[in-house]
């Protein structure tokens, strides 16, 4: 068994710690400053609470939104165990954060949080003996470890490049459908969308959870805006789908969005002339 603290029980991070406490470890959280609805989740994940997770910890995987990154691993300062930067943060920031604490595995979770048919996947970089450790802990759980070559920066790297296409492309279909809605082609434009893909444009029912996650999305994407400058390529359409995501930050969480809704909230401004061609 091994002690792992978990920054912080979001709904991923909850999972996760989930998957650890299922195998057998002891799963810790500080529960200082956290909300009820944190602890809530922690609670019904097999948490225990700790107000000194640097001290009882063995392992200290950190799961909470890019923008908090740094600071979260500052609130940790002075663990000798293996911290797990799992967040979708650019390759530059996790070296930062590994110049200062030390024995850190860089990680970067692909997929929803487990279990889920689609699968979850745990990418880690780093020092191949804190790697080893990392990835032995998700043995016989939902999440699949998998180790790749190269140091700190790598994880990361990969969540940028897939993470760059993922997010913008939901931000691309919903602006897509927001303009055709106001137009009044919407049916159109979904009969085209089907003739071509299998994604959000041609399934508009996944948009209001795009909504309901684009307060942790928009923070992800200037990450990836920051990765695409440092390596010399454009990083428009990042900021442009951080733009869009910020549009939605009044539906934190709300998976109960209805579409017209969450299409609705895009808009700074009324229709005007722009939806002449509605109901008529």
């Amino acid at each position: 068994m091994t002690t792992i603290g978990v920054l912080h029980p979001g709904r991923m991070g909850a999972a996760v710690g989930r998957q650890l406490a299922s195998r057998g470890h002891r799963v810790l959280w500080d529960p200082a400053g956290r909300s009820p609805a944190t602890a809530e989740r922690a609670r019904d994940a097999g948490l225990e609470r700790s107000a000194d997770l640097a001290t009882a910890c063995d392992v200290i995987i950190s799961l909470c939104p890019p923008a908090s990154a740094e600071q979260v691993a500052e609130g940790v300062a002075g663990f000798e165990g293996v911290f797990v930067e799992a967040n979708a943060i650019s390759p530059a920031r996790v070296r930062r954060i590994a110049d200062r604490a030390g024995r850190v595995v860089d990680g970067c979770v692909i997929g929803p949080p487990p279990p889920d048919a689609g699968g979850t996947r745990l990418y880690l970089s780093g020092a191949a003996r804190e790697v080893e450790t990392a990835a032995a802990l998700f043995d016989g759980t939902a999440v699949d470890a998998v180790a790749i070559e190269g140091g700190v920066g790598q994880a990361s790297a990969l969540k940028m490049a897939f993470g760059s296409y993922n997010k913008t492309m939901g931000a691309l279909a919903a602006v897509s459908h927001a303009l055709a809605q106001t137009y009044g082609v919407g049916g159109h434009l979904l009969t085209e969308a089907r003739r071509i893909t299998g994604h959000h444009l041609a399934d508009p029912g996944r948009l209001p959870s795009v909504a309901a996650r684009a307060w942790r999305w928009a923070p992800e994407m200037d990450e990836v805006a920051a990765t695409l400058q440092d390596a010399g390529l454009p990083a428009e359409l990042a900021d442009a789908a951080a733009a869009v995501f910020r549009r939605w930050e009044e539906d934190q969480d709300d998976f109960g969005l209805a579409l017209p809704d969450a299409l609705a909230h895009l808009r700074t401004t009324g229709l005007g002339d722009a939806g002449q061609g509605q109901g008529r």
